[in-house]
């Protein structure tokens, strides 16, 4: 059942019927229990009465037992299927008297007390008073069907007003259950009613207590969408920015190549043509991999791959580049020491953490990438020689966009952007520090 209005209804009715079936089973033990006592009472006192009645003279025995069936009668005041029954034994076993209505068999074969016994077919419930003295016995009996029957007639007199007042406290419980659910209601509608641009939060104020967990959930959903929303238009300024300055230089360029007067200024603009070319070609491919990195197309799936594979794919990639650099690249990695289904990931993270490195060493140097377990995490770690990060600027360098007062101008500032938040994907971390002897030191820790 998907609605909760259901639910509850169901619950709510559910449960009330079991405790009203219940107390209906209770008062129906309890009343039976009661009504045979209190007529077992009267049998023990109709007996008692016929045999004093006798002993004391004052009626005959035919009299007396007319008076058990007429008390009986009087005392009960119901419609009944058998009045009450008297019959007088001798001691010897001969009937001496009994009561008009009162059943052609002997009502008790037991001695003195209660007893049960079935005559002409039906059941009897009997009190028996034997008297040695005078030589007889009293036994005075009802049908156990009028008992039945009169246990029924005050039962049912005691639920139907109840069963009548089923359908009326389910229409509550309805209402109840609606009224309850109403400010689930308002929350939809003022969601609904609100426009895409508003991401406000929501009044919790007026809310019940056991909305205001789901309503600051909401809000903190509300929070994040605003801010990943903010990132998004930073993100498009920037980069509409950045794109905006090298476009400007290609068109500047493309200008003076085309009115040049000689051969060598026009060479010269075509040259700057293709730096440009290349400065907006990674720029480009710096905002697809920041687009990757940050919304990755699911889960990772395939086979792990080995570490430092992956680091000697991206050191091959970046060789011609150190080439044109004239930067050596040195890769320490063992194979099989630790592996990843991340690869789209952990390579963009590699290569912009290399890329970087080659670009900030100069002529001659050497970056060394290392892979390395330490504690419960494997560690990339890319060293350069190059100016390193002062340290005003080292709590930046992560920004997207942000570019050091040592960057060279074909730098994006999306390169350590992209590894912090490749890193976080897959639950590590990035940590930058200076390296002794000058240059910077980049470690990228993974869990194992």
């Amino acid at each position: 059942m998907s609605s909760i209005r259901g639910r509850l209804l169901a619950i709510l009715l559910l449960a009330t019927g079991v405790i009203w079936l219940s107390a209906a089973l209770w008062t129906q033990v309890s009343t039976r229990a009661q009504v045979i006592q209190v007529l077992d009472r009267r049998l023990e006192e109709s007996a008692r009465m016929v045999a004093s009645l006798i002993r004391e003279g004052g009626l005959s025995v035919d009299q007396a037992a007319q008076a058990a069936r007429m008390e009986r009668a009087d005392a009960d005041g119901f419609h009944l299927l058998h009045q009450l029954s008297c019959q007088i034994w001798g001691l010897d076993g001969t009937l001496i008297s009994e009561s008009a209505g009162a059943p052609e068999g002997r009502l008790s074969e037991a001695g003195n007390g209660f007893s049960e016994n079935e005559v002409d077919g039906e059941l009897w419930r009997v009190f028996t008073l034997a008297d040695p003295e005078l030589d007889f016995r009293v036994m005075v009996g009802d049908a156990q069907a009028m008992r039945d029957q009169l246990v029924r007639n005050v039962t049912l007199g005691q639920l139907a007003p109840t069963a009548l007042m089923l359908p009326l406290l389910a229409a509550l419980i309805w209402l109840t259950v609606g009224r309850g659910l109403r400010s689930l209601d308002r929350l939809g509608a003022a969601l609904s009613n609100r426009p895409a641009s508003d991401l406000g939060p929501l009044d919790e104020a007026p809310a019940p207590r056991e909305l205001r967990p789901m309503i600051a959930a909401l809000n903190g959903l509300l929070r994040r969408v605003d801010a990943a929303r903010d990132r998004e238009r930073s993100f498009t300024a920037f980069a509409a920015h950045e794109l905006k300055t090298p476009l400007a230089g290609l068109q500047t360029q493309a200008e003076i190549a085309r009115m040049a007067p000689d051969t060598a200024t026009r060479t010269r603009a075509l040259v700057q043509i293709e730096q440009g070319v290349k400065r907006t070609d990674r720029m480009v491919k710096q905002l697809l991999a920041m687009t990757a990195v940050e919304h990755p197309p699911g889960a990772a799936s395939g086979a792990p791959q080995d570490g430092a594979a992956l680091l000697q794919a991206v050191a091959d990639d970046l060789a011609p580049l150190a080439g044109r650099l004239g930067v050596s690249l040195q890769v320490s990695a063992p194979p099989g020491l630790w592996s990843t289904a991340e690869t789209t990931l952990l390579q963009t993270a590699l290569r912009n953490l290399v890329e970087n490195a080659l670009q900030a060493s100069p002529r001659g140097e050497t970056v060394s990438a290392a892979l390395s377990l330490e504690g419960a995490g494997a560690v990339f770690e890319i060293r350069d020689r190059g100016p390193g990060i002062s340290d005003a600027e080292r709590p930046h360098v992560t920004e997207r966009f942000f570019r050091g007062a040592g960057a060279t101008t074909s730098g994006s500032g999306l390169g350590l952007a992209i590894v912090a938040t490749a890193a976080a994907r897959m639950g590590g971390s990035l940590h930058l520090s200076p390296r002794e002897g000058g240059g910077e030191c980049a470690r990228l820790i993974l869990p194992r």
